[in-house]
């Protein structure tokens, strides 16, 4: 017959050890000892549970209960070590949990629940600032010292996220340029002016719809990759690996998908340029007769350089941008699977929206300069 270890807890510092079988017979002490225990006082705590060898829906419940009860003080709470098979367990007790704390907000007034949300969104814009403040510290160290970018990680970024998104980047973008000058064919023929579908669909795409078209697939295919592959090391605990090792996460992991990234994306968004000027070409030859010769004397005279110098200018800061949120969520996945998959969608989503944000803002400021 098979005796389950004793269950114990154990505070050391900022780190909440659990031990043994959090099971229904081990409750009773388990509860005992968690009341005589002084909980840190430190605003980010561990709560460690890789040594809990057993778990049923009691050990699940009082392990979240006691993480609620961290939280409610300020304290930010983060599990490490869960076992994949305690995992879903641990989570539908905290989606009950949740669920019924929303049922008492429901009966409060609007400032209770106000209050607890803007609190979230404050600690997660405190989290996400010191990322970006680790990251530019990063950064500066390696322009100090360059030997310490790895440059083989570097290279398979660019070729990855770079050489390997040129059919799509190219079909996309031809797309769009042939949707581009076919509506403005459709207009121009009206006031015999066809010559002007070559400033329609050279100054469009240069300037704002290559960059944007490449920067928005290019977050849904390698942003939503980095915080899937960050997050799953995370889960299967490789990174934890890592930092035993001595080995930075940030140099490792960020740097070389950041800086990868910032050189693919302005070389995809010049062949993104091309592809779709093409597919311009070849509406304005087969609608309104302009042939390849007339298109591209007129594209010289009317298209200014500076059009294709900012577009150009955008593709490194929206390739910081995807890079960075997605290297982001997936340093903040906790527990299973599931939320790999969830914080893969919120990169995606974060990315896309950054990236027009930056570009209506760029867009703005270059109005203002008679840019």
């Amino acid at each position: 017959m098979l005796v389950e270890q004793q269950a114990t807890i154990s505070v050391s510092d900022n780190v909440v050890q659990c031990r043994g079988a959090w099971t229904l017979p081990n409750l009773t002490e388990l509860e005992r000892r968690s009341e005589r225990l002084q909980w840190p006082d430190a605003p980010d705590v561990i709560c460690e549970v890789g040594e809990v060898t057993a778990m049923d829906t009691g050990g699940a419940l009082l392990l979240q209960r006691g993480i609620d009860g961290l939280r409610r003080t300020g304290r930010t709470v983060s599990i490490e070590g869960l076992k994949p098979e305690f995992a879903e367990l641990v989570r539908l007790v905290e989606t009950r949990s949740r669920l019924n704390h929303a049922a008492e907000l429901r009966r409060d007034g609007w400032e209770e629940r106000l209050i607890p949300h803007v609190q979230s969104r404050k600690d997660a814009a405190v989290h996400a600032l010191a990322f970006l403040g680790e990251s530019t510290i990063a950064f500066g160290r390696t322009l100090i010292r360059p030997r310490s970018i790895r440059w083989r990680a570097l290279l398979r970024i660019v070729e990855l996220d770079g050489v390997r998104a040129l059919p799509i980047t190219g079909l996309l973008t031809f797309l769009v340029g042939i949707v581009i000058a076919y509506q403005g064919a459709e207009q121009l023929r009206k006031f015999g002016t066809n010559i002007f579908i070559v400033d329609l669909v050279g100054i469009s795409l240069l300037r704002e719809i290559a960059p944007l078209i490449v920067a928005i697939l290019i977050a849904g295919r390698s942003g939503s990759a980095y915080a899937a592959e960050i997050g799953t090391m995370k889960v299967t605990e490789e990174l934890d690996a890592v930092r035993t090792l001595g080995i930075s996460p940030m140099n490792l992991l960020v740097l070389p998908r950041a800086l990868g990234l910032v050189i693919a994306l302005p070389l995809l968004t010049v062949y993104a340029d091309v592809v779709g000027v093409f597919g311009g070409m070849l509406i304005a030859l087969g609608e309104l007769n302009v042939s390849f010769v007339e298109f591209v004397s007129r594209f010289e005279e009317a298209v200014p350089v500076r059009h294709f110098l900012i577009g150009l200018g955008k593709a490194p800061f929206f390739a910081a941008l995807i890079a960075l949120v997605g290297c982001y969520q997936g340093f903040q996945i906790r527990g299973g699977v599931d939320d790999v998959g969830r914080h893969t969608t919120i990169s995606v989503v974060q990315g896309i929206f950054l990236v027009i944000v930056f570009d209506a803002i760029c867009s703005i400021l270059l109005n203002w300069w008679d840019l």
